[in-house]
């Protein structure tokens, strides 16, 4: 079965790869990469209807959970990961499940992706609902972890969807939604860390970015909802208070402090001129959209 696979061909363009210089291996690789934009892109209209679930599946109190094997599970872990500092997300928001658990995230796990109940029993530990969308992430399409999960979240009736790098991907029969990123052979054979982990990083970028800015994480082009956590941090949210407000550093910085440092409350005080109550009060009626809250203000 894996010799029908694209992601499991041989590149001819690389057939010699073991006789190639290091910058022959570096051009080959730039090359190739260059391919899984337009591969992403051929899939907008699938990965846009996606997005749309995943929104209204987060509207009505549903978390989106990633779910994958190897490379594709740690690529899940990774963003869900991101979403915290990101966009001030609580950990449940956006999970990632990957077959073996966290350790499987530094050193393989044998058997754990060819288990169709293991999944099952992880996304029963996380207490999935139906109110929740469960993306299944596979290079190959064929994943029996990712299967098993699918077909668990389909029972309880939660939304699905299915990422793979292959057409007619076995996985996207236990989907509702389904997205498939053809990007080819590799340059190493079968070495979907490569082509593949790029295209579906690059999917997982636009899911989580897209439904958390419809959640109203971010006023304008800025991540309003960064978490300051850190120096550099602190300075970017800052920075974002100035863009948003056209406000000083020194003023900012107050705001900030003043503000328990949340950029997006420290915003609306000063584009509204309100207390700081009355633009929390306004954000919480407004979902947390600063635009919204701002413009309830009558400013």
């Amino acid at each position: 079965m894996l010799d029908s696979l694209a992601t499991e061909s041989r590149n001819k363009a690389t057939l010699a790869l073991d006789s190639f210089s290091v910058r022959e291996i570096v051009e080959a690789m730039n090359e190739e990469d260059k391919k899984v934009a337009d591969a992403v892109q051929n899939e907008t209209s699938s990965i846009t209807d996606l997005i749309e679930a995943v929104v209204t599946c987060m509207e009505n109190g549903g978390s989106l959970f990633y779910i994958g094997a190897g490379t594709s599970g740690r690529l899940g872990v990774l963003d869900a990961a991101e979403c915290i500092p990101t966009f001030n997300t609580k950990p449940e928001t956006v999970q990632g499940l990957i077959a073996g658990g966290m350790k499987a995230m530094t050193i393989a796990v044998e058997g754990a992706e060819d288990s169709l109940t293991l999944a099952k029993e992880d996304l029963k530990a996380r207490h999935l609902k139906k109110e929740d969308f469960v993306l299944g992430i596979a290079a190959s399409g064929r994943t029996p972890y990712v299967i098993g999960g699918l077909e668990y979240a389909r029972e309880i009736g939660a939304k699905t969807g299915a990422l793979s790098c292959n057409k007619n991907a076995i996985i996207s029969n236990y989907a509702d939604y389904v997205i498939e990123v053809e990007v080819g052979p590799e340059v190493l054979t079968g070495s979907t860390r490569l082509k593949a982990g790029t295209a579906q990083k690059l999917v997982l970028n636009m899911i989580s970015t897209a439904s958390l800015i419809r959640q109203g994480k971010a006023y304008q082009n800025l991540m309003v909802d960064v978490q300051p956590t850190n120096e550099k941090l602190v300075e970017r949210a800052k920075r974002i208070i100035v863009d948003a407000t056209d406000c000083s550093m020194e003023e900012a910085a107050f705001y900030l402090e003043d503000s328990n440092q949340n950029p997006k409350l420290a915003i609306v005080r000063i584009l509204s001129g309100e207390s700081k109550d009355v633009a929390e009060q306004l954000l919480q009626k407004h979902k947390g959209f600063v635009g919204s809250a701002v413009k309830a203000s009558g400013k």
